[in-house]
């Protein structure tokens, strides 16, 4: 028998996760095994340093910290993204476990059973990471419990819109969020495409028309004409007699852009309907050998719309191991992770990357990609519980002002271009 495990600095409320096991997390959907494809991460290679505001003082580098994470383990609709921010969490730790210790906190979906696992996590431990969901997020943010640096993995149903309060003072928000991608999406168009308006395009998903509304906003706030076109989409597929629609008053009046709200295959069912051409002409018209040679033909709606610059977010890369015919999106732009589409980065080079296959799978790595960062944020205010601080993270540049006042918190993801059927970035 083996002796048992020296005993951490102060014992926590549940055993902490086996060190040895870390790297076996496997996410659902996933093999268990680490991806080769590009070599295993190399074990003395850092990621980028951070890079501090002058003037601000934290305790000494060697304190012990304490982190809980507080994931819905245990919930049915979340416990797979749930293991996946765990998975990347621990991945992280392995890497720079010094003096830290990390105690996973599993709970439902239950207002109050969140409350109560927050409690006792702030009975133990320094900094908590979570919740996850945005019902959860807002459940703590509202209650007097609230007394610890908490990093939260979502935000509050309406965060971030005009008139909405910021969040209490020890917490800050670094979840994923699609609606700050239209909004940096938007940005980007308007400094590519100077003049002229845009259209965007969506369905009635709830989460499409968020995406849209938060394009439109940004692109109206910039002074810019924006027309935002909702398609019928039964089963899934986008309504014919629409398209055809849409592409005729497209003709009648070229915008400068189109932004796709929709997923990965509506928007390629977007593209092969304005790539379809209608013509009257003959199949195979004959000319006299005496004739001069014939006009060149108007432009075909397909050819007219080849050149319409297409923007989207990171909905439109389902990932590689997704066998998705991504080929019908040549040309479109779009904000993804650097963990998604930089594996060079030199942050997402030092982290071993579970193999995913199929549908969602690409969701999946993003969140364990959060994971990875949201321990690096945590380590970091541990370190450093006052002040700011710029990370190089693998879900994008991050910028971190915390414990002086709201925290603020930004990221900024890289942008692509579907080349050759892949998102590659631009200005690696």
């Amino acid at each position: 028998m083996q002796p048992p495990p020296p005993p951490l600095p102060k014992p926590p409320p549940e055993p902490p996760l086996p060190a040895a096991e870390t790297f076996a997390i496997a996410l659902p959907g996933a093999s268990g095994d680490v991806d080769d494809s590009r070599g295993q991460p190399d074990a003395r290679a850092e990621p980028p340093a951070i890079t501090r505001a002058g003037g601000d003082y934290g305790q000494p580098s060697s304190a012990p910290i304490r982190i809980g994470l507080l994931l819905p383990l245990q919930s049915e609709t979340l416990g797979g993204a749930a293991d996946a921010v765990r998975a990347g969490f621990m991945a992280a730790w392995e890497r720079d476990r010094s003096n830290i210790t990390v105690t996973v906190l599993e709970t439902g979906d239950v207002p109050q059973d969140i409350l109560a696992v927050y409690a006792r996590a702030l009975q133990s431990e320094d900094i908590v990471v979570g919740p996850l969901s945005r019902s959860a997020v807002a459940t703590v943010a509202a209650s007097p419990l609230l007394s610890k640096p908490t990093i939260a993995l979502n935000y509050p149903e309406g965060y971030g819109q005009p008139g909405t309060p910021p969040l209490p003072q020890p917490m800050v928000a670094i979840g994923l969020s699609i609606e700050e991608e239209a909004r940096q999406a938007a940005q980007w168009a308007a400094s590519e495409q100077p003049d002229g308006a845009a259209v965007v395009i969506t369905t009635s998903s709830p989460w499409q028309r968020r995406v849209a509304n938060a394009f439109a906003a940004e692109w109206q706030r910039l002074g810019r004409p924006v027309r935002t076109v909702e398609l019928s989409a039964p089963d899934s597929y986008l309504s014919d007699p629409e398209l055809v629609q849409l592409r005729a008053g497209l003709r009648q009046n070229l915008p400068a852009l189109l932004f796709s709200a929709m997923g990965a295959d509506q928007t390629r069912q977007l593209r092969i309907a304005l790539g379809s051409t209608v013509s009257s002409a003959p199949d195979n018209p004959t000319f006299s050998t005496a004739d001069a040679l014939p006009p060149t033909p108007p432009a075909a709606p397909g050819e007219q719309f080849s050149s319409l610059p297409f923007y989207g977010t990171s909905a439109l890369n389902p990932g590689r191991e997704a066998g998705f015919p991504t080929q019908d999106l040549e040309g479109v732009r779009l904000l993804d992770l650097p963990w998604q589409v930089q594996r060079d980065h030199p942050a997402v080079m030092v982290y071993p990357r579970p193999l995913q296959a199929g549908a969602g799978s690409a969701d999946l790595s993003r969140l364990y990609a959060l994971g990875i960062d949201a321990f690096r944020v945590a380590r970091e205010i541990g370190r450093h519980p006052v002040g700011r601080f710029q990370l190089d993270g693998v879900t994008g540049r991050l910028s971190v002002d915390f414990g002086q006042g709201p925290a603020r918190f930004e990221r900024v993801e890289p942008a692509a271009i579907y080349k050759n059927g892949t998102p590659e970035p631009l200005n690696p």
